[in-house]
């Protein structure tokens, strides 16, 4: 029985003007990306067999949308290219229209089931999902809800809103030293049972009730800066728009730049330049600025100067990470900066300073700001250090030094072998390997001796 061309997905294919081996290159460069490598074997062949009717098969069709999302600019469905999809698990998340509680139930269970969360970690993250809501959206969503949302018995205060913030403060404080692959569901547990209790709680006025979501956004906002750091890129999409829900609901200006600008820093990660400025300039728009204190404002912008830089804007990136300095000196004593900002400081602007000069091709101010930054950051910032010495030794091998990077990468090494779980730290290693492969082929001593620590080390770790 002959099979039915696939007509949809072959006009798909021809409205983002590819051949069937760039619509492989694209498949597989996310499939990459997303940690799907049993698919990165995709090639054009396969491809072929898609629009002569073969039916692709496990996440595939999910891995061609994104694909096709991106170079289309608009959100394609399996169904509309004529594919039969597995169920994409907690999609409330990243859909704007539905209710925070909802989109928490659903994503909390979901993550917490054994049998669910492998559905879950399987995803894809998706760039054509994360379209910055309207401004009626926002306008709405913080609207008094006390007509529209089912009231609990439990009653909420103040003192419940400070045990949210402080659990959350002991999470992010776990997450700076160990990385975002140590506690996290311990974290979402407590989301997902106490956090949500709460909030259909009955709180005794309208102050209190925004206080509880803005805490239960910081908590699911973290959740997801734990999943980025840890390379679980799908799922940290889905926290940061559900924390984004929350603190809409809390009418949180400070906080919804906050988490912008983390979902900004994972565009920039996974080199989604484009979207990375846009979500940066979400992140710094009206009052999500202009609301912030000194010190998270400084962190709102230096993020947003390291996206003007990835994406050629090297005047602006100058001039906004000038700004970010001059807000970060006029931190002081006398304003109460909100605790979720408690890592930025001299050694985080100089990280985030020196990533912009990198990418500006700026290596000697680069590696001068990465220094900086490795001296100033204390012992209570592990992982944020390893990966900064990453950096570091990167930097300095793309201008030569061979033995001042391998020097670093051994120290980053030591940092990591010390009880750090992190994808980023991990990924930080695997191009380590890469700078040094070359070396390694001239029998550099200082090169070999390195590539063999880090190969037992990402062993240990996979």
């Amino acid at each position: 029985m002959a099979r039915e061309r696939n007509e949809r997905f072959e006009a798909l294919l021809k409205d983002a003007g590819w051949s069937r081996a760039q619509a492989a290159s694209a498949f597989v460069r996310i499939a990459n990306e997303s940690g799907l490598t049993d698919y990165a074997h995709i090639a054009r062949q396969h491809v072929q067999h898609w629009v002569a009717g073969h039916a692709p098969s496990g996440q595939a069709p999910i891995i061609m949308c994104e694909a096709l999302s991106r170079r289309l600019k608009r959100i394609i469905t399996p169904a509309e290219a004529g594919f039969t999809a597995p169920d994409s698990p907690a999609q409330g998340a990243l859909d704007w229209r539905v209710d925070p509680l909802t989109a928490l139930t659903d994503l909390g269970s979901t993550d917490l089931d054994p049998d669910r969360r492998n559905l879950l970690r399987g995803g894809v993250y998706s760039a054509a999902a994360l379209v910055v809501p309207s401004d009626a959206w926002w306008t709405e969503m913080a609207r008094d809800p006390a007509n529209s949302e089912q009231k609990g018995s439990q009653r909420v205060g103040g003192g419940d809103v400070e045990n949210v913030r402080e659990m959350t403060l002991a999470f992010s404080r776990m997450d700076q030293r160990r990385g975002g692959g140590h506690g996290r569901t311990a974290l979402v547990e407590y989301l997902r049972s106490d956090v949500a209790r709460y909030l259909v709680g009955t709180f005794p006025n309208d102050h209190v009730r925004r206080q509880m979501f803005s805490a239960a956004a910081e908590a699911s906002y973290l959740s997801g800066w734990m999943a980025f750091d840890n390379g679980e890129h799908d799922i940290a999409e889905r926290y940061f728009a559900l924390g984004l829900k929350l603190a809409a609901r809390a009418a949180d200006a400070p906080l919804s730049g906050h988490i912008f600008r983390a979902m900004a820093h994972q565009a920039l990660d996974l080199g989604l330049f484009s979207k990375a400025l846009e979500l940066s300039t979400a992140s710094v728009a009206g009052q999500r600025y202009q609301s912030a204190t000194p010190r998270e404002r400084a962190l709102l912008g230096v993020v947003h100067s390291r996206c003007l830089a990835a994406t050629g804007q090297d005047k602006k990136a100058m001039k906004t990470l000038l700004q970010a300095e001059d807000d970060l000196r006029s931190a002081h004593d006398g304003i109460e900066e909100p605790a979720r900002t408690f890592f930025f400081g001299e050694a985080s602007l100089a990280h985030e300073t020196a990533c912009t000069l990198r990418d500006l091709k700026d290596h000697k101010g680069a590696i001068s700001q990465f220094d900086r930054s490795v001296r100033t950051r204390g012992p209570a910032f592990k992982r944020t250090h390893a990966v900064t010495l990453g950096y570091l030794g990167a930097t300095q091998i793309a201008t030569g030094n061979v033995e001042e990077a391998c020097a670093t990468w051994s120290k980053a090494l030591d940092a990591m072998e010390e009880g750090v779980y992190s994808g980023r730290a991990r990924q930080r290693v695997v191009e380590m390997r890469s700078f040094l492969s070359p070396y390694r082929r001239r029998g550099i001593p200082a090169a070999v001796e390195l590539e063999t620590r880090a190969a037992d080390y990402l062993r240990t770790v996979d």
